[in-house]
């Protein structure tokens, strides 16, 4: 059976973080209509097994958000669920994100009881002074508790960072990733730290009352990161995600990245279907209120769903797949007419941005650091 993800969002978080740009809300004061969005996720899943046919079962993410916040049991239900209607894999892989003020002792084991077998922590700084700029409600004590809880709870552990944060220093960072490597996570997302549109840190930026770092420095830090976690035996697999090994690697983005098919229930969440022939994108409902009323009139918590034309799918590939190491086969992007012998392959490939590879297009460790600029150049060729 083809393979297939499931990614489930829950919006609520008991803080707005001011770089972040998801679709979240504030936890506060939403018991009911919490409830009722668990009910109608679950009904969203049951028409979406209708679209999907039988699939192998291959990863479920709870993301969000902070679904940490959720009754576990309720994850529980949605766990089940999901492997009630299709195909458990035998390596399903089954993720929760959450914040270290989520960390009890009873919550974790209570999502570990549910189904729940890696967790994906967001702790994002190791010092008081970076956590508190980041707007974060924890202190970098308690994110070491929280991981060393995580990592006596879950099989797996995967642990969230933001570096080329305002002030920082190359040699800072790179104590501050020793640090994390020795709280014992198999799996390292460090993010650089971007401006989105509309957030607290756009408006900040743009009074002058915040300052990333320029290019260079973000280069050096991003540097930083390799060197240092590959010393440590961390690969990695994807510019932005790096595990000890091919067991530690995220299999649900690894299903993003690779192009296979996902279901996304739960407001604001994107999907990506194969139906009638069709690579098919859909978007949910963003405001709970509104995803609640259109499962319950459609069966569908869909605001839009579009089959995207095969150049549209090829884009969409060449832009995740050449953020993993393995690349896209050029099979993949017959749609956009990139071959081995397209002139700027062979121009990227000449000036050291793409791997000398016949069957794959695939970026070398210099093209990631520009890999913007290398995929734009690839899709307007």
């Amino acid at each position: 059976m083809t393979p297939l993800g499931v990614y489930i969002h829950w919006p609520y978080c008991a803080r707005i973080c001011p770089y972040c740009d998801f679709n979240v809300l504030r936890d506060r004061g939403r018991g009911e209509e919490q409830a009722a969005l668990k009910t109608a996720i679950l009904a969203d899943l049951r028409r979406h097994r209708e679209l999907t046919g039988p699939r192998e079962l291959t990863s479920i993410f709870l993301g969000g958000g902070t679904p940490s916040l959720m009754d576990p049991d309720w994850a529980g239900e949605m766990i089940a669920l999901c492997a009630s209607l299709w195909t458990p894999a035998a390596d399903l892989e089954v993720s929760l994100e959450a914040n270290p003020t989520d960390a009890e002792a009873g919550r974790f084991s209570g999502f570990a009881a549910a189904g729940v077998q890696r967790l994906s922590l967001g702790v994002q700084a190791l010092d008081d002074a970076s956590l508190a700029m980041l707007g974060r409600n924890h202190g970098a004590d308690e994110a070491r508790r929280a991981a060393a809880l995580g990592a006596r709870v879950f099989p797996r552990l995967s642990l969230d960072l933001i570096y080329a944060r305002p002030a920082q220093t190359p040699v800072a960072w790179r104590a501050e990733l020793a640090q994390a490597i020795d709280l014992g996570a198999e799996h390292l997302s460090p993010y650089q730290l971007t401006i989105e549109a509309d957030t607290a840190f756009d408006r900040a930026v743009r009074r002058g009352t915040l300052v990333p770092p320029g290019e260079d420095l973000a280069a050096e830090l991003f540097d930083v990161t390799q060197e240092t976690l590959t010393a440590a035996g961390f690969s990695a697999y994807e510019v932005s995600n790096h595990a000890r090994g091919p067991a530690a690697r995220s299999r649900h983005n690894l299903v993003y990245w690779r192009g296979q098919d996902y279901v996304g229930v739960g407001p604001g969440a994107h999907g990506r279907l194969t139906l009638s022939g069709a690579r098919t994108a859909t978007l949910a409902a963003a405001r709970p209120a509104d995803y609640i009323a259109r499962v319950a009139e459609t069966g569908l918590g869909w605001a839009t769903g579009e089959a995207l034309t095969p150049e549209q799918a090829a884009e969409e590939r060449l832009l995740a797949g050449l953020r993993i190491e393995e690349g896209v086969p050029f099979a993949e992007l017959a749609a956009l007419a990139l071959t081995p012998e397209t002139p700027e392959v062979a121009r990227l490939t000449e000036a050291g941005l793409i791997a000398p590879d016949a069957a794959r297009l695939r970026a070398t460790p210099a093209g990631r650091l520009v890999l913007n600029w290398v995929t734009s150049r690839l899709a307007l060729a």
